[in-house]
């Protein structure tokens, strides 16, 4: 960070104080070397900080670091790990406030929603101390005689995570802290629009991770693609990278990092849809819709993009949408009565007149909104959509609710799944057949599905992620600690014979 324009208290209070900090390891770049960026506030425009970038010498010496600290970390028993984690958890209690208040300046969701992400990081730390005392494995019967056989997790190694600016701090939590009770390291190369809160986040683990001696387990590097992704990419010294990003860069990160046969873990886009019984309750429906919708701007992964209305409850649904949308306060998302803040930049505004122009080619009709407002700030917008549209295959990251019309649950299954993406999914109903069809394997084919709730606000304790184009990544509960560990299947002989497995013999 070079040159720092403090324009807010928070900034203060979290310590992102004028000082060259483009690049952490176990100590701060005193001067990196790359270019300056600027933090803008998406709801005036104005600037927050300029933060200088990291060199590819930079990046050399923090991942140096990191497999220095790895080797260590990896030998410190789990749950010590967890009880590092349980003080960052601590960390994050303290400063929620400044976090999440930071997180809406700089990514320009409600203050709720700021907060909302950090309490996430929080319960994040809680889930992953209690996992640092269940890193199980099995034991698997031998079929030969005085054998034990068993199945062991070991830590894997450096995991790069590459988050985006819609969720500036959580996701990396779903990836840092899980890794970290896993016996991990974590370089962290966050989105360019949110550069404050991931170094924010990054002092609040420095200090936890300075009074145990192990500064440095978490590692930031912000930097160009040329100069920090790319390498990031195709070092083997990084055995798993996790990105939150488009279907077309996580194209780009399978492509590279598979090349030296590399894991990834990718969470890409999601074009969720939602689908409305004729016994649906509609106020029910209403209600998940419009925070699925209008949340985050429509900026979330999780985001309704299409709402599919059995044709009984379709006007009824539609009326009951537009009163809604209606009362939707759009302005100064640090005002705790808005309830939506603006695009995150100039060129997202751009990609929803793009859209919204495609929309009206494409034969769709704007019932509500579709108006740009002042600077980054748009209008939320209902569409009558058709099943043919091209445009309904993709995804775009505005508020742009589609409303298409159908008549059997067979149609309507075959047009929700008929999209490249596969993240989220709900259904509204009241009748257990199209609830549990919904749910079965000729149902939704998306990574998440829900009856009677909407798309977006997963908790922690489930996986989260997505199938096809969104990638098979699966983060944060269940199992996926499993995404950042080594397997390792042991057998042990304690005989005096050497019997071989199916029965075979070879004597000589």
């Amino acid at each position: 960070m070079a040159d720092t324009i403090v324009t807010h208290p928070v900034l203060e209070r979290l310590c992102i104080e004028p000082m060259n900090s483009g690049a952490c390891g176990r100590e701060w770049i005193a001067s990196p070397g790359g270019p300056t960026i600027a933090s803008l506030n998406p709801a005036d425009g104005q600037e927050l900080a300029s933060v200088r970038m990291a060199s590819e010498q930079d990046y050399e010496a923090i991942v140096a670091q990191s497999v220095e600290i790895f080797e260590r970390w990896r030998m410190l028993p789990a749950p010590k790990r967890g009880q590092i984690v349980r003080e960052i958890g601590d960390e994050l209690r303290r400063f929620k406030d400044d976090l999440g208040t930071l997180v809406t300046l700089e990514m320009g969701k409600i203050l709720a929603e700021g907060k909302g992400e950090v309490q996430e990081m929080i319960d994040v730390a809680d889930f992953a101390v209690g996992l640092s005392r269940q890193l199980y494995g099995l034991t698997m019967q031998s079929e030969r005689p005085l054998h034990r056989m068993y199945e062991q997790w070991h830590p894997l190694g450096i995991v790069g995570v590459i988050s985006a600016f819609n969720f500036p701090v959580a996701v990396w939590s779903w990836n840092a802290l899980i890794a970290a009770v896993c016996g991990d390291c974590v370089l962290w190369k966050p989105s360019h629009k949110t550069p404050l809160t991931a170094i924010a986040v990054q002092k609040i683990c420095d200090r936890v991770l300075a009074r145990h001696g192990w500064r440095g387990v978490f590692a930031l590097v912000m930097g160009d693609h040329s100069t920090v992704g790319r390498r990031l990419l195709e070092d083997r010294r990084i055995p798993l990278v996790s990105a939150t990003s488009s279907c077309h860069v996580g194209r780009i990160v399978a492509e590279t990092v598979g090349h030296r046969l590399g894991r990834t873990l990718l969470e890409l886009g999601g074009n969720n849809g939602v689908i409305v019984m004729n016994d649906a309750n509609l106020d029910l429906a209403v209600r998940a819709a419009l925070f699925g919708a209008v949340g985050t701007a429509g900026q979330r992964c999780t985001s309704i993009r299409r709402l599919f209305l059995q044709r009984g409850i379709a006007g009824e649904m539609i009326q009951k949408l537009k009163s809604a949308y209606a009362h939707i306060r759009v302005g100064n998302p640090l005002d705790e009565s808005t309830h939506m803040g603006p695009l995150v930049d100039e060129s997202s505004v751009e990609t929803m007149r793009k859209a919204l122009e495609r929309i009206r080619a494409e034969g769709g009709e704007i019932i509500f909104g579709g108006q740009e407002l002042s600077g980054c700030y748009v209008q939320p917008t209902l569409v009558k959509a058709h099943s043919g549209m091209p445009i309904l295959q993709e995804e775009v990251f505005a508020p742009i609710l589609y409303l298409i019309e159908f008549d059997t649950l067979d149609q309507v299954l075959k047009w929700h799944n008929d999209v490249p993406q596969g993240l989220s999914s709900a259904m509204f109903t009241s009748n257990v057949i199209s609830a549990e069809t919904f749910l079965s394997a000729r149902g939704s084919d998306c990574g998440i599905a829900n009856i009677n709730i909407g798309t977006s606000g997963a908790e922690i304790g489930g996986a989260f992620g997505g199938e096809k184009d969104t990638g098979g990544g699966r983060e944060s509960g269940s199992d996926s600690w499993k995404a950042y560990m080594r397997r390792q299947t042991v057998t042990i002989n304690w005989s005096n014979e050497l019997p071989l497995a199916q029965g075979i013999k070879f004597e000589i």
